[in-house]
C-alpha cells in the first residue's frame, strides 16, 4: 500500500481479500472492481473503498449474481432490494426445474435400462403450465365441441382443473400422472370415447341421470363387488332393485345399459384419478368394477 496515497497493488488487495490476484484483476479488466489510477511503472491501484467492494462483489457472486447485475448495484444503476428480487424469481424458476429434473430421473432409476419414452417424458414433464393447461383444454373442448347443456359445462369445467404448476418439489408419482395424462388425452380412441358419452349424455339426458345414478352405484353395486356377489343370482336382482326402479321401461333399460358400458370405461375413470394425483388429492375409490357389475345385472334380468 502507497502509505500517501492510500491505494492498493493487486497484490496487496489479493492479501487483505484473501481473493486471488486473478480473480481481482479479472473484476477489474470486467468494470466491478475499477482501479483509481496506475503507479508510474504501470501498476494498477485501487482506492481504500476497494477493500469493502471486493467483499461485497464476492459475496453478490457467491449469491450467484452475474457481473452485469453485481455492477449495476456497485454503480447504484438499482438498488441492492431490486436486483435480489429478480434474482430471487430466477433462483426459485431454477430450484423448481432442478426439482422437477430430479423427480424425472428419480423415474428413469425405477425403469432400470429402459430407455423408452425418457426424451418424451423429459419434454412432458417440463411443460409450462400455459402450455400443460392448453393441452388440456384443447381435449375438453374437442369432447365438449357444440354441447350446451348445464351438467355437461359443469363437467367440462372439472375436466379443466390443473394447478397452476407442478409442486415445487414432486413426487414421482406426480410427474409419472402428469405424463400418463399428457399421453391419454392425446391418444385419438380415447377422445372419440369421450365425445360419444358426451353426444349419448346430451341426447337422453343421461348426464343427469347419471349424476344421479353414481352414489347408488357406490353405495350398492361397490360392496356387492368385494363381497363376490354375483350379478345374474337373486341376491344380485335385489341390489339392482336398489339402484335402478323395476319399473324401468324397456327402452330406458336400453338406454342405460348403452350408458353404463361407457361410464365402465377404465380410462375414463383413469382420467379423474390422474387428476387427483396431480392436484395432490387423495383418488376417489375405484368406481368401474361397480358399473360393471350393474351393467351385469341389468342385462341378467330386465
Amino acid at each position: 500500500m502507497d502509505e500517501e496515497t492510500d491505494r492498493y497493488t493487486i497484490g496487496e488487495l489479493a492479501r487483505r481479500t484473501g481473493l486471488s490476484a486473478r480473480t481481482i484483476r479479472f473484476w477489474s479488466d470486467s468494470g466491478v472492481i475499477p482501479p483509481s489510477e496506475r503507479s508510474a511503472g504501470g501498476y494498477r491501484l485501487y482506492g481504500a473503498d476497494a477493500v469493502d467492494r471486493l467483499h461485497l462483489v464476492r459475496t453478490l457472486r457467491e449469491l450467484g449474481f452475474g457481473l452485469d447485475a453485481v455492477r449495476e448495484v456497485l454503480d447504484r444503476q438499482s438498488t441492492l432490494a431490486e436486483v435480489a428480487e429478480i434474482h430471487v424469481e430466477a433462483l426459485d424458476t431454477q430450484i423448481r426445474m432442478l426439482r422437477l429434473n430430479r423427480a424425472v430421473l428419480r423415474n428413469s432409476i425405477r425403469r432400470e435400462n429402459k430407455t423408452e419414452g425418457l426424451s418424451l417424458m423429459y419434454e412432458l414433464a417440463r411443460l409450462p403450465a400455459r402450455e400443460r393447461q392448453q393441452l388440456i383444454d384443447g381435449f375438453v373442448d374437442k369432447i365438449f365441441d357444440g354441447v350446451d347443456d348445464t351438467d355437461a359445462i359443469a363437467i367440462a369445467d372439472f375436466m379443466r382443473e390443473l394447478p397452476p404448476q407442478l409442486p415445487d418439489d414432486p413426487t414421482s408419482a406426480q410427474v409419472d400422472a402428469w405424463i400418463e395424462l399428457a399421453e391419454l388425452v392425446s391418444d385419438d380412441d380415447f377422445r372419440h370415447t369421450m365425445r360419444q358419452m358426451v353426444l349419448r349424455g346430451e341426447s337422453d339426458n343421461r348426464i343427469e341421470f347419471g349424476l344421479n345414478i353414481r352414489p347408488l352405484v357406490l353405495e350398492h353395486a361397490g360392496p356387492a363387488v368385494e363381497k363376490g356377489i354375483a350379478a345374474e343370482s337373486d341376491t344380485g336382482r335385489a341390489i339392482l332393485d336398489r339402484i335402478v326402479p323395476s319399473d324401468l321401461g324397456d327402452t330406458e333399460s336400453q338406454a342405460l345399459l348403452e350408458w353404463l358400458n361407457l361410464v365402465a370405461e377404465p380410462r375414463v375413470e383413469r382420467y379423474w384419478q390422474l387428476l387427483s394425483l396431480i392436484n395432490d388429492h387423495p383418488p376417489a375409490p375405484p368406481s368401474v368394477p361397480a358399473f360393471t357389475w350393474l351393467a351385469a345385472a341389468l342385462r341378467a334380468h330386465r
